[in-house]
């Protein structure tokens, strides 16, 4: 531990095992070098005297939700389930009770809570209007263990959209620095440099984002200039594939946020132009899910299909 990071250092300690944790601590103001508030890229020294306050876990405020969930797999420690479009994962502004975590605290008791965090067993999260695949915490272990996994990028995750126009290449990488929008909340965006261009280069790091790398491939298109997706993610930020896909001209169907009607209302064939205009969703689900059992070490791969009702109205567009 001597020459070490603080936060690196803490992460060894067994009432912390994690730099996110230890990370936590110290932007918390919990951990004192030599009784002085610490910063996590102090070097420790051996004459260092290392305070460490652990918070009381907070009693939950939320309440048991009895929904049904759609499980692949559950053992003792994690719990592998589908996801429906329209399903807030965890509590937020005009969600606090009706979510994912809610219905998870009616399935079991069982569900990691790390220092008493309001997103009980959440490794990683899918917006609201999104389906698929999503691995829950029974413990911390477990938690830790699939956190190190999306860190590392040593997880696999693979998604199918349907986007609003065809891509001037058939594959590829889109990068930059995603964060809120400057003028609408409601929406994420890349950084721009000077020259209004986005920051491509992850080098370049700009005051504001998080760097977000999506590999996309381009597996159908129509005649109605529709493109058929599948995504594989490096990062997994709030709103990644959607803002990367409208930033080169393929807004997911169905995205309210991101998407014009524009395209759709150019179509001439007037059923399929209302049938799209219908699109009871986000035309975006996260197909493929595999990591390594944290406690067992066994490579888990999970795949789930498009909803059936999703997957006739892409079968009818020609794009399955």
């Amino acid at each position: 531990m001597i020459g070490q990071r603080l936060d690196k250092a803490l992460s060894f300690v067994p009432d912390i095992q994690s730099r996110s944790r230890a990370e936590y601590l110290i932007h918390q103001g919990l951990v004192q070098v030599n009784h002085k508030p610490a910063k996590a890229s102090h070097k420790v020294n051996e004459s260092d005297e290392i305070s460490i306050f652990f918070p009381e876990p907070e009693p939950t405020e939320l309440k048991p939700l009895p929904l049904a969930l759609d499980i692949l797999f559950e053992d003792a420690d994690l719990i592998v389930l589908n996801k429906p479009s329209g399903l807030v994962v965890h509590p937020a502004a005009g969600h606090q009770q009706d979510t994912l975590v809610n219905a998870l605290l009616h399935h079991t008791d069982d569900l990691s809570m790390k220092f008493g965090e309001n997103r009980p067993g959440i490794v990683h999260r899918l917006d609201r209007d999104t389906s698929g695949l999503l691995v829950i915490a029974k413990n911390d272990f477990t938690h830790e263990g699939l956190a190190e996994q999306f860190r590392n990028k040593t997880n696999h995750r693979v998604y199918y959209a349907v986007g609003l126009g065809i891509p001037k290449q058939n594959s590829g990488t889109l990068q930059s620095f995603l964060s809120r929008h400057p003028t609408d909340r409601k929406k994420y965006s890349s950084a721009q440099d000077t020259t209004h261009k986005i920051i491509r280069d992850p080098k370049i790091t700009p005051e504001y984002g998080k760097w977000a790398v999506t590999h996309y491939k381009l597996l159908k298109s129509n005649q109605a200039g529709f493109s058929y997706f599948q995504l594989k993610l490096e990062t997994g930020r709030t709103h990644q594939i959607r803002v990367h896909l409208a930033e080169i001209g393929c807004a997911i169907l169905g995205d309210e946020i991101y998407s014009h009607s524009r395209h759709i209302n150019q179509i001439k064939n007037m059923s399929l132009r209302l049938d799209l205009q219908s699109f009871p969703r986000l035309a975006l689900h996260a197909a493929e899910l595999g990591f390594f059992h944290p406690r067992t070490k066994e490579s888990l791969l999970f795949k789930q299909d498009w909803p059936p009702e999703i997957k006739m109205r892409l079968q009818a567009l020609g794009l399955l």
